[in-house]
């Protein structure tokens, strides 16, 4: 099935952190006949979207279940801690998970992180989502570890961050579902990828694919032969040229015709 007739548009989802500004403007460039909707999903739902066939292929974080799920990692984010401006964290460039051990940290239902055991002391209830976590962060409550995108998106004049060593760290991957890999999948994946328009590694444009009998030209000698041919016969006459001009040896260079003519004697 082609993806082209199987979908007239192209369905890609995306979580919260995640910006696919530069992927969908090479594919609206490449591909202009083909809308590209965009579907943001909470990170946790990502991968039931995919399953469900509610987008062709999508932005998740990993680690995820891949069952039935293709993923390509793209990139790994740095782990921050959310602050208020004024708190001690941030006379420091960075800090460890250990120097966060008597803070309460806040960990949400919806965190990206997979943690085996959160920094720091726990609140006493979890906040619903991250951006709840953010306002009690705001509020003194505690702090917040997050993947540097989510901070920067929920971004308060209240608050900085500051890079947290010793924590798990968020792998972005582009994802879609094995049985639908359809040639729309296989475009985004190029671009993603960064393959250029003609690239052979892509799908094939339609203008470069022979029809039905149709042979590909083989390929046109690169006439190497001939031209080494010429060449060694240009070496030969300029050889033979030198040979009947001016060889040494019994009548050299001093023969008629190859040697020098001296100064005519003058008359006494």
């Amino acid at each position: 099935m082609n993806g082209s007739e199987a979908s007239p548009s192209f369905r890609l989802a995306y979580v919260p952190g995640v910006t696919p500004t530069k992927w969908v403007r090479i594919w609206n460039e490449r591909l202009p006949g083909v809308p590209l909707d965009l579907v943001q999903v909470p990170a946790a739902e990502a991968s039931g979207v995919l399953r469900d066939g509610g987008a062709d292929a999508g932005f998740l974080r990993l680690p995820t279940d891949r069952t039935d799920l293709s993923a390509i990692p793209l990139y790994t984010e740095t782990t921050v801690v959310v602050v208020p401006k004024d708190h001690l964290v941030t006379a420091a460039e960075e800090v460890s998970a250990e120097e966060l051990a008597d803070e309460i940290v806040l960990h949400p239902l919806d965190d990206t992180l997979d943690w085996e055991r959160p920094p720091g002391r726990p609140a006493f209830e979890r906040p619903a989502t991250t951006a709840d976590a953010i306002e009690l962060v705001a509020a003194g409550v505690g702090l917040l570890a997050v993947p540097q995108s989510l901070a920067r998106l929920h971004h308060r004049r209240d608050l900085t961050y500051r890079p947290v060593t010793g924590t798990p760290q968020s792998r972005v991957a582009l994802s879609w579902r094995e049985d639908r890999t359809t040639d729309l999948v296989e475009d985004f994946i190029g671009i993603v990828r960064g393959r250029t328009v003609n690239s052979t590694r892509g799908r094939r444009p339609a203008a470069e694919e022979p029809g039905p009998g149709k042979q590909e030209k083989p390929k046109r000698s690169d006439g190497g032969g001939a031209r080494r041919k010429s060449a060694a016969g240009g070496q030969t006459g300029r050889t033979a040229r030198r040979g009947s001009g001016g060889a040494k040896g019994s009548g050299g260079s001093k023969g008629s015709g190859g040697g020098r003519r001296g100064r005519p004697r003058r008359r006494s």
